[in-house]
């Protein structure tokens, strides 16, 4: 495991969930040009929904979501109206012209809503977008929402998969991000979907955490491995106190360092491999049957801002405050301000504030990017066969950091560019390399370990 390397390269730099970046988006794109995104969609067109709720009923101090706590239960009714309001607008600017293979509710705590509202929800979105027989739908579950009503509520509108934050079982770690949990409220969540047919469980655990240790991971890991989940997310924690204040609220003496956080990492990943789970990516992990476990194998793995994924679409729309969209043309994101995204989708209107319209270069180092982090591999003759003359700085890019690698991260094999095995977990600074926007910008990201 190497420690002195994981501590060395500790420097901060994107998860990669998109290139360019978020920070780097720019209000030239804005609710003009996102009406133009949506009116160019054609007949045929697959798409994914993504539908953003803005509200938990706690705030958890590890989170960098875009959300905001409240008791009251009259702000989610407000920003239900909103959310309807702009999946009519939408809906009626692709008239028909895209067919939705996935949606992904996420916040914030969709598990918030009422159950009356989600089935709501669900009768809406399906009343205005023509949904393909066999569409995803997935929903991010907060254990500590639900109850019998939510659960029926979840399979009233078709969820096919359910991901249940965890974060880490232990107490100790529970309390000092505000996140108390039992492992039985879990299972309970967990048998409760199953048993009301829903076909896929992922978990989400954290490392890297306020007093989590090597020890503390794998008993959570042990724990979590007894719920037999589908698949498993395991990500480091993003501590960025000066995006999201209520991470001060965790002292950082409490956090392990780089070569700690690695520490942990690997042997989480140990265990998960041993338990019979395939590696897909850097950080998830799968049942051989599972199908983003078939997608890696295949050379079909995507990513985007849920991270690793099987879905192929090329069009995200994002529904909701803060929520991104990608189409062919670039990014576009809403307003994060609940309130301002309120007033924008009145009327008929959009929130879109700001964006990205995709250079050529944006093209090729995106692909590349994605290659990267989901096959630790990429062809430079494909990159050349896909995007033509405006590969070629690209690849010599590539050479540049196989010929400069000193660490055994990166290397070139013929027509092939790929990341070492002792490499893949440092994935994300390899792919820094490849980002032309890093260097220029004034951003702040998370560890890359």
């Amino acid at each position: 495991m190497r420690p002195q390397l994981a501590a060395r390269l500790g420097e901060n730099v994107p998860r990669y969930t998109s290139y360019p970046t978020a920070p780097h988006f720019h209000a030239g794109v804005d609710a003009a040009v996102y009406r133009g995104w949506l009116e160019a969609l054609e007949n045929g067109d697959e798409i994914s929904l993504y539908l953003h709720i803005p509200y938990c009923d706690r705030l958890c101090w590890f989170c960098a979501c875009h959300t905001k706590q409240t008791r009251q239960y009259g702000p989610v009714t407000a920003y239900l109206r909103s959310l309807h309001a702009e999946i009519a607008t939408v809906a009626r600017l692709v008239s028909g012209k895209g067919r939705v293979r996935a949606v992904h509710f996420g916040g914030g705590s969709p598990t918030m809503l009422n159950p009356e509202d989600m089935m709501a929800l669900g009768t809406v979105l399906r009343d205005s977008f023509d949904f393909l027989a066999d569409a995803k739908i997935s929903v991010e579950i907060d254990p500590n929402d639900m109850d019998e009503a939510r659960l029926d509520s979840l399979a009233e509108i078709g969820m096919t998969r359910a991901s249940l934050g965890v974060q880490d079982f232990d107490p100790r770690v529970q309390k000092a991000i505000n996140r108390e949990q039992s492992f039985l409220q879990t299972k309970a969540v967990v048998d409760g979907v199953r048993s009301r047919g829903v076909g896929s469980v992922n978990l989400d655990l954290l490392y890297g955490l306020p007093h989590q240790t090597r020890e503390s991971v794998c008993s959570t890991v042990a724990q979590a491995l007894t719920l037999e989940p589908d698949r498993m997310a395991l990500f480091g924690y993003a501590h960025v106190p000066w995006f999201k204040k209520h991470q001060t609220m965790i002292d950082e003496a409490w956090l392990p360092g780089p070569a700690e956080r690695f520490a942990q990492s690997q042997i989480a990943a140990c265990l998960m491999l041993n338990a019979g789970y395939e590696a897909v990516g850097f950080d998830h992990f799968a049942k051989p049957s599972d199908a983003l476990a078939v997608a890696s194998r295949g050379g079909a793995l995507h990513r985007n801002f849920q991270g690793y994924t099987e879905d192929r679409c090329e069009t995200l729309i994002g529904l909701g405050p803060s929520s991104i969209g990608r189409f062919r043309q670039g990014y576009v994101q809403n307003m994060p301000s609940t309130a301002e995204y309120g007033r924008m989708v009145a009327n008929g209107g959009l929130a879109a504030v700001r964006g990205i319209t995709f250079s050529d270069d944006d093209r090729v180092r995106g692909w590349v990017i994605e290659r990267l982090m989901c096959d630790f591999a990429f062809s430079g003759r494909e990159a050349i066969a896909r995007f033509g003359n405006a590969a070629v700085s690209v690849i010599g890019d590539a050479v540049a950091v196989a010929r400069a690698d000193q660490d055994g991260l990166f290397e070139r094999s013929g027509d092939v560019f790929l990341v070492t095995d002792s490499g893949r977990p440092f994935v994300r600074s390899v792919a820094a390399k490849f980002d032309h926007y890093l260097a220029v910008g004034q951003a702040r990201h998370s560890a890359a370990v």
